[in-house]
């Protein structure tokens, strides 16, 4: 599971046995420390996959009545505003620097922002021993595109950094800037071809940003259709689905570590839900499958669809060669 709040760090407990005792239970515990100053923002706030929430942490109401009415102004809380749109705080850390610059304070140098490591085996590393590299479609400087595992359909694809990055708002600027020109050329692609762009992304209980692309032909259903199939599904499972600015970059939204699920549509319309637990794996896959969009319920489980290496083999043949004249990285 992942925790509920906002981002933060995440403290590890190990229970140790009492020096020399008869049941010979492990009383040493070997770890190597890195100093703050010298990890990435993003990996301070990573949640491993098993992390569960604080067992002692009480309930706001509780907090309350535990404290005097005195000390309310000082307990720290969420502000009321609406958290989308709000972005007086970035704002507020904007003048803080600027008056650190103007000598109130001596400012460090800017630390070389690098990829946070996995902290085991990644299926999506580029370079990582267990990537399928035989799904590999197309690889830039910063990103590459693969045919997803258990496609949708013959066409779906996954565009994924070559580094280990957890989601779109741990990405550094110039992997922002590579990972928007493959999602320009895809919807050009699908757009020869007669189909429509959906993109989602789900970060929560993954560790490597999977950004899913998925065509939906045009005759099918048209954007407001897949929009409202998203929406009606979400009510159905009693998820907060809201529809964000279209200019809005998501890191406005979302702290690294918010875990959260995000859908774009070819109008360039955006849904944003911020996960708090319970949100089922398969959702964009569950809505994309279903008899409102592409009528393939069967599919809406990649590991109930997954087809053979020979097969995928072809498959990422055959979507290699239909895009080339898309793939911008064979012009650069």
């Amino acid at each position: 599971m992942v925790l509920l709040e906002n981002a933060q760090h995440v403290s590890r407990f190990i229970a140790l046995a009492n020096v020399n005792n008869p049941a010979k239970k492990k009383y040493l515990y070997a770890f190597s420390i890195v100093p703050l100053k010298n990890m990435d923002p993003a990996e301070l706030v990573k949640q491993p996959q098993d992390v569960t929430e604080n067992p002692y942490r009480k309930s706001l109401k509780e907090s309350k009545k535990d404290k005097p009415a005195a000390a309310a102004a000082f307990q720290e809380e969420e502000p009321a505003s609406q958290f989308f749109f709000d972005l007086g705080k970035k704002q507020q850390q904007g003048s803080v620097r600027k008056r650190h610059s103007e000598g109130d304070r001596p400012t460090q140098p800017k630390q070389p922002r690098r990829p946070p490591q996995p902290t085991g085996p990644c299926w999506f590393c580029l370079a990582s021993p267990e990537v399928e590299k035989h799904l590999v479609i197309s690889i830039g400087t910063h990103c590459y595109m693969a045919l997803a595992k258990g496609c949708l359909t013959p066409d779906h694809v996954l565009l994924l950094p070559i580094g280990h990055y957890q989601s779109v708002v741990d990405l550094a600027a110039e992997v922002v800037e590579e990972l928007e020109r493959y999602k320009a050329a895809v919807r050009d692609f699908y757009k020869s071809r007669g189909r429509r762009c959906v993109l989602f992304e789900r970060n929560y209980r993954s560790q490597h940003l999977q950004l899913q692309v998925v065509p939906v032909p045009v005759d099918r259903c048209s954007t407001d259709d897949i929009k409202e199939a998203f929406m009606v599904q979400a009510q159905e499972q009693q998820m907060e689905l809201l529809e964000i600015p279209q200019h809005t970059d998501l890191k406005q939204i979302a702290q690294p570590g918010t875990p959260y699920f995000y859908v774009e549509l070819d109008t360039g319309e955006k849904l944003f839900h911020r996960i708090k637990k319970n949100f089922p794996l398969q959702f964009g896959r569950e809505v994309l499958a279903s008899e409102a969009v592409l009528n393939i319920p069967t599919r809406a489980d990649w590991r109930e669809c997954k087809y053979s290496r020979e097969e995928e083999e072809s498959l990422t043949k055959k979507v290699r060669e239909e895009f080339e004249p898309f793939d911008f990285t064979l012009m650069d």
